[in-house]
């Protein structure tokens, strides 16, 4: 395993235990089936900091970032950052933020602190990673275009081991393989849901639970649209002019957790949302809607916005 990719393991243990206060170097030593040494000197080498400095310090963000989000009393917070008194959390936090806990709450300010990786919690349960390198658009296009011909040559190599009768029996397969009693209201709100989640995430808003009923009305659907659609869109545009689409995110609301590119997020939404837009492109034309057509992009990217 290459050091970049034990640093990432490293992440990934790290946003595991976040709920484990009492977990030890050497516990994530074991699971990363690494000697404490070796694991202790992989990580200070990438990070800048031992493994238990860096969970100190992103237990504290967190710590911070509970503090204003949250009614819950400072001792309670400081058991769930691994401290065993209200003390010893309130020296640590203050040497870490200038102020202590309940003044910080009072007044709150960046609630990050100067770190060498740059790695820092992400609420409200994640790490950020900065990118290692800056990608821009046309890059992320190219990359999109570049998994669209290479997931197609691997569908040829699989069919490569189907018989004839099998290669031409017909395609049976029905979107309810993907989504649950799929309708065109159904199917309209996993679109918008989408978007509201992906845009909760990021922003380090609590995302609501995956496929989570909203209001499901017409009237509903466009008015949450008319809040996630334009708040996506302002958020893809400025993760790419602060060139961040390289970023990294270890989400821990997944299990297990789940680590990603804000690049791959898009084309993430990008790709699946267009299976469910065709879906009920097709479905408003069998209800006799026809002036949507099949939902085809060429001639709207073409036309002024």
């Amino acid at each position: 395993m290459s050091t970049h990719d034990m640093f990432g393991r490293f992440l990934e243990l790290v946003t595991q235990a976040l709920d484990e206060p009492d977990v030890c170097g050497e516990t994530l030593a074991a699971r990363a089936h690494l000697s404490r040494f070796h694991f202790d000197r992989v990580v200070a080498a990438t990070a800048g900091e031992t493994p238990a400095a860096f969970r100190r310090r992103i237990l504290l963000e967190r710590a911070a970032y509970r503090l204003v989000s949250s009614r819950h009393g400072v001792l309670d917070i400081a058991v769930e950052a691994g401290y065993s008194s209200h003390e010893a959390f309130t020296r640590a936090f203050a040497r870490a933020f200038g102020s202590s806990p309940t003044a910080w709450r009072r007044r709150p300010s960046q609630p990050r602190i100067e770190a060498p990786s740059g790695v820092h919690f992400h609420p409200p349960g994640g790490l950020r990673v900065p990118p290692a390198r800056r990608v821009s658009a046309m890059d992320l296009l190219q990359r999109i275009v570049e998994h669209h011909v290479w997931l197609i040559g691997e569908m040829v190599d699989r069919a490569a081991r189907l018989d004839d009768a099998a290669l031409d029996r017909p395609i049976e397969t029905s979107i309810e393989d993907l989504d649950d009693g799929p309708s065109i209201r159904t199917q309209l709100d996993r679109l918008v849901a989408q978007l509201e989640r992906w845009v909760a995430s990021v922003e380090g808003r609590t995302s609501p639970h995956p496929w989570e009923i909203g209001d499901m009305s017409v009237g509903g659907l466009r008015a949450r649209l008319a809040t996630a659609g334009p708040e996506f869109v302002s958020l893809v545009r400025r993760l790419t002019e602060e060139g961040r689409l390289d970023e990294t995110f270890v989400d821990a609301t997944c299990e297990p957790p789940v680590v990603f590119s804000y690049g791959g997020m898009i084309a993430h939404v990008v790709t699946f949302a267009a299976y469910r837009r065709s879906v009920v492109a097709l479905a408003l034309y069998s209800a006799g809607i026809t002036d949507l057509g099949s939902g085809d992009p060429r001639e709207w990217v073409a036309q002024p916005h």
